[in-house]
């Protein structure tokens, strides 16, 4: 397992700099991407059991993921993400493909350029439903400011550390982003 985590980790740190590149973030704001032991890592196994009437069955409510994204790997399809305008739709399981969900703490840095993906599971099949989840983050200490903001462009958020936004967050699910909202 932990040759696993390290490649989750390796791979994670590979779309964030791609990420930050895309954003125009000098070397010097992205010292801390790829320090050993600096970002904040969870692997989270989900386990949903079989159920004879997958309708009547709720998977887990909709919400966005607090870190900066989640790599998933789905073998079994259920994740639905929502779009504003269109609604509810099936992330169907692809083989050998991983699904990445934007977190609140990349919605931050990236201005809203990259925003939070609201998503949920749904059972849809009568089977057993496992996922794995890989959560990535920067250190709690680590300071969440809107990066790569073009002349003229302002910001949209206030700055906050990732330990205060992670205790708004668990205070009230809902408004955390709108709290620190300029």
């Amino acid at each position: 397992m932990v040759d696993g985590q390290k490649k989750m980790e390796e791979l994670a740190i590979t779309i964030m700099h791609n990420i930050l590149e895309y954003l125009a973030v000098s070397e010097e704001e992205m010292k801390w991407l790829g320090s050993p032991g600096v970002a904040s890592t969870a692997l989270q196994l989900n386990s949903y059991p079989l159920c004879p009437d997958p309708n009547r069955a709720i998977g887990l409510a909709p919400h966005t993921d607090t870190s900066l994204f989640t790599i998933l790997h789905q073998r079994i399809s259920g994740l639905q993400i929502f779009k504003e305008g269109v609604g509810w739709g099936l992330v169907q399981p692809v083989t050998g493909a991983l699904v990445v969900n934007v977190g609140d703490l990349l919605h931050i840095l990236s201005n809203a350029r990259f925003p939070s993906v609201v998503h949920r599971v749904v059972m849809k099949e009568a089977k057993q439903r496992f996922s794995v989840a890989f959560f990535y983050s920067p250190p709690a200490y680590f300071n969440l400011d809107p990066l790569g903001l073009s002349f003229g462009q302002i910001p949209l958020y206030r700055s906050v550390t990732v330990a205060e936004y992670v205790g708004r967050k668990a205070k009230d699910l809902e408004k955390a982003l709108t709290s620190i909202r300029i």
